[in-house]
């Protein structure tokens, strides 16, 4: 098919995904010069139509297409949201052995968008008529054939040391205006999350570049704005023409904002404008410290410590432990999903002459066992559940101390991990049938020790 046929095809048809799903990728296969799923992988275990995949947010869906170790594909109905079909695609990304690709479409537009980790995502829109175009033909053909060419040569890291960069010299801006250091540490990650907000779409229309154009018109309303943005974040309402939901914890507990200059509206204009949904949110402790004062850091041992760094020690005295903990209780429920039905007497005698580790971990309700013993009574494959129970109970009561937390990097890395393991257990359990639960490790996983009475003010 040529660049021609295509798009006269195309260009006039406005139905529904259902309708267009399938067959629009098939000429897309034809365009490029590439075999259709059916054609390449009838057994569809590599390459396929409506790939079922378990969701992040639980329960079962759907690629429309998928190709292992290259992309997924979400379709929807010409000018429909395509960042709803985004937020679909990531939450199966988990369950479709998280390809390095994502591309969402209309059939009037198809959006690349790389998913790379600790690489910064890019996207990449074409148009119908631009595949007129044989450099934007040749896009679509590296999805297909070459993902690599696509990687974006940005690291997560990069872009959140220039973030914690602009930061700091915003907070040396307040400090040499004589605020006091814990005044602007709070205040700087007041605005460091409204950013991570905005990009992660719980603002509605971008609400804080609103703010921003409108203080950089009138600097001397900037205050009086600002306050009444984290205001509206503390209880939820309306502010301005927008919607502000109600944001938990105490990071807008008071309404106490610092004055800002045009200079300083001008380098939150800057800083808005990086990819904020790439920063590491380790970034929060950072900038707290940066916002101390400076010659007091060394003293304190606080400081910026690069994820990658942090990971070599829990790769050895969490991730690994743990992973190789799981993998015992894979490989016995794997046994017992090939194992022929044993009556429930023969499956308390193995229990009670072969002690499962963990076995005895404390429950928090009472009510608990007698719930999950009716759960499990009902369940076909009641061992197998019980099995992955213990392990998720394990890992809901592990803890990690950091005696000297600084500005919580390591804690905020090592919850992460967990929270990874305790996901990948819920996956990989209902690959063998085990039915979803819901996941409860939290920051209560996560311990520090800090001498310094400020720190106490960290946004967790």
């Amino acid at each position: 098919m040529t660049p021609q046929q295509f798009i006269h095809k195309w260009r006039p048809v406005a139905l529904t995904e259902r309708q267009t799903a399938q067959e629009h990728f098939g000429d897309l296969c034809r365009l490029l010069g590439q075999p259709t799923p059916i054609e390449a992988d009838p057994e569809g275990n590599d390459y396929a139509f409506e790939k079922g995949a378990t969701r992040a947010t639980g329960g079962r869906g759907w690629a429309d297409v998928w190709k292992r170790g290259c992309f997924a594909v979400e379709y929807k109905k010409r000018h429909a949201n395509l960042g709803a079909a985004l937020k679909q695609l990531l939450n199966y990304v988990g369950a479709l052995a998280n390809p390095p690709l994502l591309l969402t479409c209309d059939t009037d537009r198809i959006e690349i968008h790389t998913n790379w980790n600790d690489l910064v995502s890019t996207t990449i829109v074409i148009k119908l008529e631009e595949l007129l175009d044989p450099e934007r033909v040749q896009i679509l053909r590296n999805v297909f054939t070459n993902p690599d060419a696509l990687k974006p040569t940005k690291k997560r890291a990069d872009v959140t040391e220039e973030a914690a960069t602009e930061f700091a010299t915003l907070a040396g801006r307040l400090r040499q205006r004589r605020h006091p250091p814990q005044q602007v540490a709070h205040f700087v990650n007041q605005i460091l999350f409204c950013l991570f907000a905005q990009d992660s779409q719980l603002f509605e229309e971008r609400l804080f570049d609103k703010f921003l154009r409108h203080a950089k018109r009138t600097p001397d309303q900037a205050e009086s704005l600002l306050r009444g943005l984290f205001q509206h974040m503390a209880r939820g309402g309306i502010y301005g023409l927008d919607r502000v939901d109600w944001f938990n914890g105490s990071l807008f507990s008071d309404d106490v904002v610092l004055p800002l200059e045009a200079q300083d509206l001008t380098l939150l204009e800057k800083v808005a404008a990086l990819n904020w949904s790439a920063i590491e949110p380790a970034i929060f402790g950072t900038l707290f410290e940066r916002g101390l004062d400076p010659s007091k850091r060394s003293q304190i041992g606080a400081h910026y410590t690069d994820p990658a760094m942090i990971e070599r020690i829990i790769q050895a005295v969490i991730t690994q432990p743990l992973l190789a903990e799981w993998a015992n209780v894979r490989k016995e429920i794997t046994r017992l999903s090939t194992a022929p039905p044993t009556s429930p007497l023969a499956q308390r005698q193995r229990r009670a002459s072969s002690p499962t580790l963990f076995e005895e971990l404390p429950v928090v309700s009472p009510a608990e066992p007698r719930q999950r013993a009716r759960r499990l009574a009902a369940s076909p494959d009641a061992e197998s559940a019980r099995l992955r129970d213990i392990f998720l109970e394990r890992l809901r009561l592990f803890r990690v101390l950091d005696p000297a937390c600084g500005s919580g990097n390591f804690l905020y890395v090592a919850l992460k991990v967990l929270k990874d393991i305790e996901l990948l257990v819920i996956i990989e359990s209902e690959t063998f049938g085990i039915p979803r639960v819901f996941p409860l490790v939290g920051p209560d996983a996560v311990l520090g020790i800090e001498k310094i009475p400020m720190r106490s003010n960290w946004p967790v």
